[in-house]
């Protein structure tokens, strides 16, 4: 793996990015947007996918990039559980929860490859060289 020195260069980090962009497209109609309990709830979770991997990058170690990136794809089965829910109460449709759940399940698998990754590697600095 070559150095990567931002938390923007990861690629978990900017597919973490498209899930945001995606949960935040469809909830913001209809009524999805008046359901606030769940609108926040997944809005939260899918800001917390991204946020994590980006403040586990910016910790002094890997280990607590391991609990950072743990957390972070906690929050996309998070993500993927709430959109049952408002598949189930007809605030998207089949298209718009496969899109979202697709991009969910590839943003896990994106940091389940980095988490494999750094318990694999010898990589115990700040920077992770």
């Amino acid at each position: 793996m070559a150095k990567i020195a931002t938390f923007e260069e990861l690629e978990a980090w900017q597919r973490a990015r498209e899930l945001n962009r995606a949960v935040y497209d469809c909830s913001g109609s209809g009524r999805f947007a008046k359901d606030f309990a769940l609108l926040d709830q997944i809005r939260r979770a899918a800001v917390s996918v991204m946020s994590n991997v980006a403040e586990g990058f910016e910790r002094s170690g890997d280990r607590e990039f391991l609990q950072f990136l743990a957390v972070a794809k906690g929050s996309c089965g998070e993500v993927r559980a709430q959109l049952y829910v408002a598949l189930d109460q007809g605030y998207v449709s089949d298209q718009e929860f496969a899109k979202v759940s697709r991009i969910a399940i590839d943003t896990s698998r994106l940091i389940a490859g980095l988490i494999r990754y750094l318990r694999q590697s010898d990589l115990k600095g700040s920077k992770y060289r």
